[in-house]
């Protein structure tokens, strides 16, 4: 099921700057699919079968999407003008900093979602609470050393 879940994910990034899709639909269907491997296998295989730092995936997806404005600004253009290349790509269509951007929004949007959903799924690592010790309780009348 994953590589058809990917394959529809990538199918719905490149088709989304001329049809409804885009980046944050495309990203989702992928964060689907991953998360589907969670539910399948568990967490743990699911991080040894793809063994990607989502955080940072995040992070990039949103750097790399910022980055594709700035053409526009060193043009004296506004901030996130579209350019697009002469000549269309067979089979893909239209190539400009549009799709460049969703493709940003794609990375985004799979770190993003899946991190959320690792951290449901996986035991607390960040601050794990103490073992909770066994008090002794009074009984009535009694002390306790």
């Amino acid at each position: 099921m994953m590589p058809l879940l990917m394959l529809l994910s990538i199918f719905m990034l490149l088709r989304g700057h001329n049809f409804p899709g885009g980046g944050f639909i495309g990203g989702l269907l992928a964060a689907s699919a991953i998360i589907l491997q969670m539910v399948a296998f568990g967490p743990k295989t699911a991080r040894r079968i793809l063994p990607i730092n989502y955080l940072m995936l995040a992070a990039f997806g949103v750097f790399f999407s910022a980055i594709w404005g700035l053409p526009a600004l060193f043009s004296g253009l506004p901030y996130m003008q579209a350019f697009w290349l002469p000549e269309p790509i067979p089979g893909v269509g239209k190539i400009g900093t549009p799709v460049l951007f969703d493709v940003g929004v794609y990375l985004t949007v799979i770190g993003v979602t899946t991190k959320i959903a690792l951290l449901l799924v996986e035991e607390p690592t960040l601050f794990p609470l103490p073992a909770m010790k066994s008090v002794p309780v009074e009984a009535e009348g009694e002390e306790v050393a």
